[in-house]
Parts: C-alpha cells; sequence; structure tokens
C-alpha cells in the first residue's frame, strides 16, 4: 500500500538489479520509473549486459528470495523451459579438483539463462502498480537541489545536506531530458558513472575498494542430447588451485551453455579449436568430454572482468540525500563465485525493509538511502571477504592478507578436500556457498575434526582420462 501518493523513485538500469530495486519501491512509492538505454530490452543478450552471454548462477538464496518477491516465478521459468535440478544431485560440483559427494542436499538449482531471466522479472516487475519502464533513455546525469554538498555550512550558517532530486537522461533521438524524483537508485552496474556524477555537483564520490585479478572467460552455446553426462545438468569446475575453470548448464532450449575461465592473464581462447584444447586442460575431464561430442550452436564469445569493486556509500560523508547504489554498482564481485544475483537478491531485501521502515518522501527519503547503504554494508561484508579471501590466495593478487585470511583460506582448502569424501562437510560447503548458512558454520562442533581429519593430505590423484593434449587437437 503507498504510503505518500505523489512519490516517485527514478531507477536507472533496467537490470535485474534495477528490476529488484523497482519492484521492492513500488510498494511504498506511488510511481516507479525505470530508465532503460537498451531499445530493444527482448533481445537474445542486451548490449548493455554484455555479460549476459555467460554463464550466471542463481544461488539458492537468490532463488529463494525472487520467489519470494515474484510468487510463482520457478514454476513460470521452469514452464519456458528452463531445467531445474538439485545441488549435487543432478549436478556435479568440482572442488581442488575432486567431485564433492553426491547426496541430496534439498537445494534447487533453477538454470535459467540470464535473457529469459530478466525477460521474466521485466514483465513481472512492469506489471507492477505505478511501475513504468522507459526504453531508449540513456542516464547523463544527476539533478540537485543547488544545496551545499554534505557538512558544509548553508547561508544561515547551519550544516546541511545538498540533495539529489532527479536525473538527466536522454533519447534515442538525442532529446535532453529531465526527471525530478524523491528517490534516484543507481543500478548502472560496475561500470556506473555515478562517482563521476556525484563529483561534478560537488559531492565527495566514495571511496572504493579493489581487488584486480585479469579474468577473462569465453562462452559457447550447444545442442544438449538427454544421454550426455548421464542425464545430470550441470557441472560446476572451481578455479582452484590452478587459474583455469569452468561450467556447462543446462538451459532453456535443450542447449548446454559453456563458460571456459581463467584468471591472472591466463585467458580462454575464442577460436572453435583452442576453445576446445583449453578445456581440455581442467582438473576435471566433464567438460572437454561433453562439449568434443556436441553440435555448436554459436561461435565462443569473450568477456573480461578487472577485478571486485565495492565503492563504499555507507561512508557518513559520500552520499548526498536522495540517492542510493544497489547491484554491481554499489559491489561487484568476482563472477567465478556466482554471488552476484543472489547478493543484489539480499539487497532487494533491505531496500524493501528500509523503505517499509517510513523512509520516503522529502525528508524521509534521506533516511532511506542512508539506512539501506549501512545495512547494505554490513550485508556485503560477508561475500566479499569470502569472493577477496579467496581470490588473494594467488601471489599475483595483490591486496591485504591477515593471518586471519591466510588461516580461512587454508582450512576452507581443507574442506573443499573433504568434501569429496565426507557428505556432512560437503552439504556444510554447499549450503554456505549458496549464501544459506554463514561462513562460520564451517566452524560448528563435529565439523572441524571432519575437516580436518578428512582434508589432510590433499585429494588422491584423478583417474587417468583419455585427452588428447591442447597441442593435438
Amino acid at each position: 500500500m503507498v504510503d505518500d501518493p505523489g512519490r516517485h523513485a527514478v531507477v536507472l538500469g533496467a537490470s535485474l538489479a534495477g528490476l529488484l530495486a523497482a519492484r521492492v519501491l513500488s510498494e511504498t512509492f506511488d510511481r516507479v520509473t525505470i530508465l532503460e538505454r537498451d531499445s530493444d530490452p527482448v533481445a537474445a543478450f542486451r548490449r548493455g549486459a554484455p555479460q549476459g552471454r555467460h554463464l550466471h548462477g542463481l544461488l539458492e538464496r537468490g532463488r529463494q528470495i525472487l520467489e519470494e518477491l515474484y510468487p510463482g516465478l520457478s514454476a513460470e521459468l521452469a514452464a519456458a523451459g528452463a531445467p531445474t535440478t538439485e545441488v549435487l544431485v543432478g549436478s556435479r560440483w568440482y572442488f581442488a579438483g575432486r567431485r564433492a559427494h553426491p547426496q541430496s542436499t534439498g537445494l534447487t538449482s533453477l538454470l535459467a539463462a540470464r535473457p529469459l531471466l530478466e525477460t521474466v522479472l521485466r514483465a513481472r516487475t512492469a506489471a507492477r502498480p505505478g511501475v513504468r519502464l522507459l526504453l531508449g533513455a540513456t542516464a547523463t546525469g544527476l539533478l540537485s537541489d543547488g544545496g551545499p554538498p554534505s557538512g558544509r555550512a548553508g547561508a544561515t550558517g547551519t550544516s546541511t545536506r545538498g540533495r539529489i532530486v532527479g536525473a538527466r537522461f536522454t533519447r534515442t533521438d538525442g532529446a535532453a531530458e529531465q526527471m525530478p524524483a524523491d528517490l534516484v537508485v543507481d543500478a548502472g552496474g560496475r561500470g556506473s558513472r555515478a562517482p563521476a556524477w556525484l563529483a561534478a555537483l560537488g559531492f565527495e564520490p566514495p571511496r572504493e575498494d579493489r581487488v584486480n585479478v585479469d579474468l577473462g572467460y569465453a562462452s559457447r552455446l550447444y545442442r544438449r542430447r538427454p544421454d550426455q553426462l548421464g542425464g545430470d545438468r550441470t557441472v560446476i569446475i572451481s578455479a582452484a588451485p590452478g587459474l583455469r575453470g569452468g561450467g556447462a548448464i543446462a538451459v532453456d532450449g535443450d542447449r548446454w551453455h559453456v563458460t571456459l575461465t581463467g584468471m591472472l592473464g591466463d585467458h580462454p581462447p575464442t577460436d572453435p579449436a583452442g576453445f576446445e584444447a583449453f578445456s581440455a586442460t581442467l582438473p576435471a575431464p566433464d567438460i572437454y568430454e561433453l562439449i568434443r561430442s556436441a553440435e555448436p550452436l554459436t561461435d565462443p564469445v569473450p568477456h573480461r572482468f578487472t577485478g571486485s569493486t565495492r565503492r563504499r556509500y555507507e561512508d557518513r560523508s559520500a552520499p548526498p540525500d536522495g540517492f542510493l547504489a544497489f547491484g554491481d554498482a554499489l559491489c561487484s564481485l568476482n563472477p567465478l563465485y556466482a554471488q552476484g544475483m543472489s547478493v543484489t537478491a539480499q539487497q532487494a531485501l533491505v531496500l524493501r525493509t528500509c523503505a517499509a521502515a517510513g523512509a520516503g518522501g522529502s525528508t524521509g527519503s534521506a533516511g532511506l538511502a542512508r539506512a539501506f547503504h549501512r545495512r547494505a554494508a554490513d550485508l556485503i561484508d560477508g561475500p566479499w571477504t569470502m569472493a577477496t579471501g579467496s581470490d588473494l590466495r594467488y601471489r599475483s593478487v595483490v591486496g591485504r592478507r591477515t593471518p586471519r585470511t591466510r588461516l580461512v583460506n587454508a582450512y576452507v582448502s581443507r574442506a573443499q578436500v573433504a568434501a569429496h569424501r565426507d557428505p556432512a562437510v560437503a552439504l556444510a560447503l554447499v549450503r554456505v556457498i549458496n549464501l544459506l548458512d554463514p561462513p562460520t558454520a564451517l566452524l560448528r562442533p563435529g565439523l572441524v575434526g571432519r575437516t580436518v581429519w578428512r582434508g589432510r593430505g590433499g585429494p588422491a590423484a584423478p583417474a587417468p582420462v583419455s585427452r588428447p593434449s591442447p597441442v593435438e587437437v
């Protein structure tokens, strides 16, 4: 129910983050306008989401949240052709080169390709009362009230905060327009220009934390046959302890979506022969065996990810009133760990709670933004530490390694080995990975002993497989 008719929120970007932000804000704002630069968002892959051509993992916690916000979503996606399976049952997860113990987990993997997921969410969000999707509208800046930026004294000598009161945008014909708003939400992704826009208005841009990994990946679609992989629908091969990894997921249209990854400059090739040869070097043979016998439907396409970035909008001096950053515009994580969509879904619940607490309107949206950034920072701490801590295992990754980081990485390495041998450790590990349990769940009494004992010595050497060397392909 809308508490104050006339309140208007503008969301910059119709990505998954923008759609989720609009969805929850539609509960407390009378009007929500989404500005989307793409004119044809129903295309197979959006120009504004180049990463959409590559694998996306929706972790179980993320799926649960989407189901809460969009009741019946999982069934709708399944009816549209998205396969489902159970984590560790009907799917293969590899850690440290060995498969995690296959067992029932009760966790669902919803294998929806990014275009299908966005298409369904876009339709459901646009159908919400008061929500308007404006296509072909490229955000170009922010509007302020002309007041002094945060912490500066006004004409009366009283300390005031400047305020964001809308957004600038251009249409496809080049016409420049302005849109007033009580709240502007930046869902512009990791390439967001909002920090520069804020600086241009005299506000202090947020400080940034960054961990560069020079990740490259390449993806290709193949025709799927039911007999492949013994009927399993997912293969996830962790990059650790080497730099190379990959995934193959059954998606709608009876297709395999295969992505190969390489960190620190060791990027997969995009020519068909090189792509297949790279897959032969992964620490498990499943993906190579799959693609060498499958019919390719597309050529390999590349993508680059420089590193994880976190913008510290929770700092008191950083965000002006009437503005908040959301999704990857707030924190962009190494996609190898598939946390992005699910962490964004968690942010949506935080935003929903902050909005429902009474924030909004000419003074309330200031409180909403500040409350959201503080609470979202607490939420992000866990996934950020997990992702960047894991990246810091590699000596070439620049970053601060505390004794705690080294101890945690050593213990997680043990847990990954133990997950191959011990079903209890495997279940605990995948629940943490799926953001259902905090990392401290791996330290439960009884589990530590199993992890240390069953994870000792590393895994046995994988059995030889019949794979040609890359030079022979």
